[in-house]
């Protein structure tokens, strides 16, 4: 007679494998934790409470995640029907579908070790933007680590815990039935639902230390969350102000002494910039540099300054050189989008690669309106990061890799050519601009010091491979570019903007560790620039105009940014962000807006990036709602746009032939 289904016992015994699977699961989360808080070090005090929080919300965290992960499982004990689970042959397949299972967890679980390596983060919205372009992405994992190695160990593993696991793995069924099984199914359905309406995953982010936070999550829960949250609406799940309220704040903040509004509309920040002198229609690069932190040069952080750069150190002192310039965020993609529109972040991803982009006023359309050719130069394949179709749409001719030469490539990765090999070509399109009489705009981005940090051979001594020998290539390059410009007949006539997309590294105590987002900016023009230091605090965005005035352009702004030398003291601010988290530092005080959270204000300690709570203030809140909450509006109501005739936008530049 055969057993009642309902039994405890028998469904045991039929749902065993989901029990070991968990055990197996929750015991590599928890392998992965230790090891991440063991490298970690002293970034995390040694204080016993930190420590349980850790692991005890890690623990909660890895098993909601196994809610979600062992449902593949879950449907096959479920579905299978008896005879077939006890068969050999099911039984082979079923052990088969454990070890693709095994080899899965263990995967990741190395993956998350290496992203940690990189970014000292759990999975998030890089490691979402990285499954869309897995050629860059399996590229550069392949060119930088022994990933045939480490895949060959993963398999052994897979084996021996599989091979130690095969008698729990033993099929075995006592006699339960459809029904009885279905009702298992229906409560982790039921328990499913209610983790998805009752967690996410900000809910770990109580501690002041942000490793803690980090820690106390679980990487694939957290890929998820980033991936549902890719875009946020900013009136959803910010602090907010009536529209009317901020928009009049904001004409008000964007006010400066050589603007006039173009309108009454309230909602509209066209401003006439008048300048005072006669137009300089000089030729303007702008190096938008991969990664190079504030760290890396001399004058910005002396206690962490490495002494890799001295081209750029000796630069700085031929250089107007501005010593408080601060990142948008930590992606390459909030930087040209900083560089090229001057507007604050918005949350979520960024402009760059959001539906909705094109047409928007640029930087370029400033210079195209001034009769200069204006273009985005790529080391890399400019589809990535929409890099291509944004700038393309948006004023700029786009010049990408496609364009160069195989025999002018002296060395060349996944991500990119070298970088004096796009240099190279920069000056090629300089040459054709100036043999046309047009003056020349170009916004470069330079790939060479990205994982896998590879570069032409005897160019530095220094082995490939590591982040600070590509820093000193980054260097060689930059230096090497401005020698052999100086041989042509435009060098005299060029202004040279070197700065950052983002600092190298994101990860700090703190949610938002300003250090973190120091970066340099060199203005270098021995005819026309004198050089000094600007200890002035500066936001990203505050480049586009800052470059225009030192041309004396009189142009229509639509810009968020300042040009620098023509604010008053005192109103100085930057912007810094994650993907999720919008601050705003003004006066040495942090003001954090967080979704679902109240207004944090902090102060910062801009060195270590350590920061402690503040007293609030109402005026600072105001004005950060005011900047994100406005952007975020004008995005998303394409108000952004120019307008040609008869309300349609005209035309932009074509790709690069």
């Amino acid at each position: 007679m055969r057993s009642d289904s309902s039994a405890p016992g028998v469904l045991r015994q039929r749902f065993r494998p989901l029990l070991w699977f968990g055990v197996l699961f929750v015991g590599v989360a928890f392998l992965v934790r230790l090891i991440l808080l063991i490298k970690t070090g002293h970034e995390i005090p040694r204080e016993p409470g930190k420590w349980l929080y850790l692991f005890a919300v890690g623990l909660a965290y890895d098993l909601f995640t196994f809610l979600y992960f062992a449902w593949p499982m879950l449907l096959v004990l479920w579905l299978l029907p008896r005879r077939a689970y006890l068969s050999t042959w099911g039984h082979r397949i079923f052990l088969g579908f454990c070890f693709v299972l095994t080899f899965a967890v263990l995967y990741l679980g190395a993956a998350e070790l290496v992203f940690w390596g990189e970014f000292s983060a759990r999975f998030n919205f890089i490691a979402v933007d990285y499954l869309v372009y897995t050629h860059e992405v399996v590229g550069n994992i392949q060119e930088s680590y022994p990933i045939v190695t480490w895949s060959l160990l993963l398999l052994l593993a897979t084996v021996l815990v599989l091979f130690f696991s095969r008698r729990t793995l033993r099929a075995r069924d006592g006699g339960s039935r459809f029904a009885g099984r279905s009702a298992v199914v229906g409560v982790w359905l039921v328990l499913t639902v209610a983790v998805s309406f009752a967690v996410d995953g900000s809910m770990k982010d109580r501690s002041t230390n942000n490793y803690v936070n980090e820690l106390a999550g679980n990487g694939i829960y957290q890929f998820f969350a980033a991936f549902r949250n890719n875009e946020l609406d900013y009136a959803k799940y910010y602090p907010t102000i009536p529209d009317d309220q901020a928009f009049s704040n904001l004409r008000e903040l964007v006010k400066t002494s050589n603007a006039t509004f173009t309108s009454n509309d309230p909602k509209d920040i066209t401003r006439t910039i008048t300048a005072d002198g006669a137009e300089k229609k000089l030729n303007v690069v702008l190096i938008s540099v991969e990664s190079l932190s504030g760290d890396y040069v001399e004058g910005l952080n002396v206690s962490k300054h490495m002494g890799l750069t001295p081209n750029l150190d000796a630069l700085a002192a031929k250089s107007l050189f501005f010593t408080q310039l601060y990142a948008n965020g930590t992606r390459t993609v909030r930087g040209l989008e900083a560089l090229s529109l001057s507007v604050p972040p918005t949350p979520g991803e960024s402009i760059v690669k959001r539906p909705g982009n094109e047409n928007l006023n640029s930087l370029a359309d400033v210079f195209n309106g001034k009769g200069y050719t204006s273009e985005f130069v790529y080391g890399g394949y400019g589809y990535f990061d929409n890099m291509n179709h944004f700038f393309a749409s948006n004023g700029y001719t786009a010049v990408d890799r496609n364009v160069i030469n195989s025999k002018d490539i002296h060395a060349e990765n996944v991500w990119g050519v070298a970088d004096e090999d796009l240099f190279t070509l920069v000056m090629k399109r300089m040459d054709a601009s100036y043999a046309k009489g047009k003056p020349y705009f170009g916004h470069v981005m330079t790939t060479s010091n990205h994982r896998p940090y590879t570069f032409p051979e005897g160019r530095v001594n220094a082995k490939q491979g590591a982040r600070n020998s590509a820093v000193r290539y980054t260097d060689w390059a930059i230096a090497d570019f401005l020698k052999r410009a100086s041989t042509k007949p435009w060098f005299d006539d060029t202004i040279f903007v070197i700065t950052a997309d983002h600092c190298a590294s994101s990860a700090g105590k703190t949610s938002l560790p300003v250090d973190k987002y120091h970066i340099p900016l060199f203005i270098y023009s021995p005819k026309h620039i004198a050089p000094g230091r600007v200890d002035r605090l500066m936001s990203q965005i505050d480049i586009p105009p800052t470059v225009l005035g030192l041309l004396n352009f009189s142009y229509t702004s639509h810009f968020y940014g300042y040009d620098l030398f023509k604010l008053e003291p005192g109103r100085e601010r930057t912007f810094l962000s994650t993907y999720q988290e919008l601050g705003y530092m003004r006066d040495g005080r942090l003001t954090s807006l967080i979704p679902r959270e109240p207004v944090k204000e902090m102060t910062p300690d801009l060195v270590s990036g350590d920061a402690t709570v503040a007293k609030a203030n109402p005026v600072d809140a105001k004005d950060a709602i005011t900047y994100y909450q406005t952007a975020a509006y004008l995005f998303t109501k394409g108000l952004m746009t120019k307008k040609g005739a008869a309300g349609t936008a005209p035309p932009t530049p074509p790709a690069a032939p």
